[in-house]
């Protein structure tokens, strides 16, 4: 199913956030990871945008779906995991996480963000009419205001290197 145009916003940060559980499972496969420009990473793209998209979901998205009694269970369920996600992030501020946190992180976001895009955008597509999502739309355009825009580049420790870049 096509996503509808007002959930779209949000579709977009979740491509960027699963680019960046990508780079960061490609990297530990790579095995030279240096933790710290990771941990900062983290923390500057969930104060730019996870943590307002989080809240953005909490107050426009969830409160719409859990009106539907077949989506209840499933908003519960990633309300529990944003919960999880953002003990994960303080993690990374506060240089607490190890690496293992930062896979575990980059697996659990990855697995969120799926189950958001292909269970709860999906559901509330087939349950709320048009002018539903609209609405929601309005509210996520005023929600995602203090967002970044831009996807957040990746420093030169934590971006993808080409093999003979490598040595």
């Amino acid at each position: 199913m096509l996503r509808d145009k007002n959930l779209i916003p949000l579709s977009h940060q979740h491509q960027h956030a699963l680019a960046l559980c990508v780079r960061i499972d490609r990297a530990f496969q790579a095995g030279e990871v240096e933790l710290e420009p990771w941990l900062a990473e983290l923390q500057q793209i969930y104060e730019q945008e996870i943590g307002i998209h989080f809240v953005a979901e909490e107050k426009q998205i969830f409160p719409a779906a859990r009106r539907f009694s077949n989506l209840q269970p499933l908003v519960d369920e990633l309300l529990r995991e944003h919960a999880m996600l953002r003990e994960y992030f303080v993690k990374a501020a506060t240089r607490a996480m190890t690496a293992e946190e930062l896979i575990a992180l980059a697996e659990r976001l990855s697995a969120h963000i799926r189950k958001e895009e292909r269970r709860l955008f999906e559901g509330m597509q087939k349950e709320m009419s048009p002018e539903e999502l609209a609405n929601i739309g309005a509210g996520l355009d005023k929600s995602l205001a203090d967002a970044s825009q831009s996807c957040l580049l990746p420093t030169p420790a934590t971006r993808l290197r080409a093999k003979d870049e490598i040595k």
